[in-house]
């Protein structure tokens, strides 16, 4: 059984950065397909990234290209999601998420049954 804990949310100005972790226990993600995806205030789910923990491949929505980065960690099993240029629209709680199958995009939108292994959320607040 895999835990996956998000960390490092936060309330920001619209321009700033925030990087979110999220670490996972139980096991090593090795093999599986590693996913953030959130859901802003009234809305339902969005993918917003994937990354491939075999290759280190990652994929981004557009609504995140060139602004976020999503990286791992293999010796601390930690997952990150570095976002720049925050907007207000990027309003949510992130989750981050794993299971073997690549899905990104496959289903739209996202749903928790997409997914093995989910994390608890973390709150992220655009605002001025």
């Amino acid at each position: 059984e895999v835990q996956l804990v998000e960390s490092g949310g936060g309330l920001v100005q619209p321009g700033g950065s925030l990087r979110l972790s999220c670490a996972a226990s139980g096991s090593t993600l090795d093999s599986y397909f590693l996913y953030w995806v959130r859901q802003a205030p009234g809305k339902g789910l969005e993918w917003v990234s994937v990354i491939n923990a075999l290759d280190g491949d990652t994929y981004y929505a557009d609504s995140v290209k060139g602004r976020f980065a999503m990286s791992r960690d293999v010796a601390k099993n930690t997952l990150y999601l570095q976002m720049n240029r925050l907007k207000f629209e990027d309003t949510a709680v992130y989750y981050c998420a794993a299971d073997p199958a690549f899905r990104f995009l496959v289903t739209l939108p996202p749903r928790p049954s997409d997914f093995r292994y989910w994390g608890q959320g973390t709150q992220v607040t655009v605002s001025s």
